[in-house]
């Protein structure tokens, strides 16, 4: 049978696939709303500090819709470049021989792609399917990512770099990111969200929006990222640089100097756009692991807790967390502040502080540091009232304790 026996009678094969093109921009046509994400926010903000990101996720979740739809927010052609089909020398350069290479060298001439970026002096460049780049390719990226190099050419600072991987286990001949590859990336990894596919497949998919800054936060965000990241490694001088000792994990976030140092522009962009702390979560995190990152993370929030002195100063005008564990951090500084400087008033308003805490939260909070503030009484202080008022509570939570060790 002929082909041209299958098309309907007097219908010309042009109407046919204009019917179909028709059809296909129908279902094409589709519509964007405001939708609260976290990791989309979070690769913005990255993005927005012009940090290196690498999307974790499975096949199939929509990694590659989210850069298109990434580049069209941010107003940046995109550039997609399949890291595992390319060679080292595609991203290293290519060498070309001159007339006189002995003595002019050889250059190392930089593929078309590269070439468009510069001459765009902008852009979004996408590496697709990391994970499956052999190690030798994995090498020769490690300059591109880092110093924004390939041969001789220098990418332009209006060129932003947003990578892709799957898992090992679910790539096709996937490879373990290399530690100094892995170490030059914020890592996040990327789920899909059942309602925002419902709806997406009806027609309306979320909007990325570039995160707004605000220059009145800029330096405040600057003193607070670098004080964060400071205090903790001054506290914690083991986590400055921990290569993963896992073959598992030598592919994803770790901390070193160079992510610690990614991690303060994160925090200070995060702050002067002022993010959620989901958020900042997944921006530490996908930087210095989770480990090192929840620390880092604890130590933010006590750092946003009342000064010991000035509730000791005044006891009656405090205002404790509401949190367990910060208030329980909050009341453990004060007895810490009271030992470093012994003296019968602040004492004294210590055991204020501890009544006041019995009185607004839980009393099982007060039984270790009131068992501490104990032993710092000299002979002849006074005992203050508050003691006897807190005395049966500490009693009762003390039993209680003892009862529940003896269930166990």
């Amino acid at each position: 049978m002929h082909m041209s026996s299958t098309l309907r009678p007097g219908r010309p094969r042009s109407n046919e696939l204009d019917s179909a093109a028709t059809l296909s921009a129908m279902l094409d046509a589709v519509t964007t709303e405001p939708r609260p994400d976290d990791r989309l926010e979070a690769l913005m903000v990255a993005v927005t500090a012009d940090l290196p990101v690498l999307l974790w996720g499975e096949p199939g979740i929509g990694k590659t819709a989210v850069l298109s739809q990434l580049a069209e927010a941010v107003d940046l052609p995109l550039t997609t470049v399949i890291a595992s089909v390319h060679e080292p020398s595609d991203f290293s350069g290519l060498p070309v021989l001159g007339d006189d290479p002995a003595t002019r060298s050889v250059p190392m001439a930089p593929p078309e792609w590269a070439v468009r970026l510069v001459q765009a002096g902008r852009g979004l460049l996408f590496l697709d399917e990391l994970s499956t780049a052999p190690p030798a390719v994995q090498a020769a990226l490690l300059r591109l990512v880092l110093e924004r190099r390939i041969g001789t050419m220098q990418l332009p600072p209006g060129v932003r770099i947003v990578a892709a991987a799957n898992p090992p286990s679910s790539a096709a001949d996937g490879w373990e990111l290399s530690p100094p590859l892995a170490n030059r990336f914020v890592h996040l990894h990327w789920t899909y969200d059942h309602d925002v596919v419902v709806r997406g497949l009806g027609g309306t998919w979320p909007r990325a929006t570039l995160p707004r800054l605000d220059p009145e936060k800029f330096s405040d965000a600057v003193t607070f990222a670098r004080r964060a990241v400071c205090e903790l490694l001054t506290t914690r001088p083991a986590l400055v640089h921990q290569l993963p000792s896992s073959q598992t994990r030598h592919g994803s976030a770790w901390p070193s100097p160079r992510s610690w140092e990614t991690t303060v522009r994160l925090i200070a962009f995060a702050t002067a756009t002022s993010s959620s702390k989901d958020v900042l979560s997944l921006l530490v995190r996908g930087s210095v692991g989770d480990g090192p990152g929840f620390e880092l993370l604890a130590a933010i929030e006590r750092m946003d807790l009342p000064d010991p002195e000035t509730l000791l100063a005044d006891p009656a005008a405090a205002d404790l967390p509401e949190r367990g564990d910060l208030r329980q951090a909050v009341l453990d500084a004060v007895v810490a502040a009271v030992r470093r400087r012994p003296d019968k008033s602040r004492w004294d308003a210590a055991w204020a502080l501890l009544a006041i805490a019995v009185e607004s939260g839980a009393p099982d909070l007060v039984v270790v540091p009131a068992t501490t503030l104990a032993t710092l009484r000299r002979d002849y202080w006074e005992v203050p009232e508050s003691i006897d008022e807190l005395a049966g509570v500490i009693s009762v939570a003390r039993s209680a304790d003892a009862a529940a060790q003896t269930d166990r």
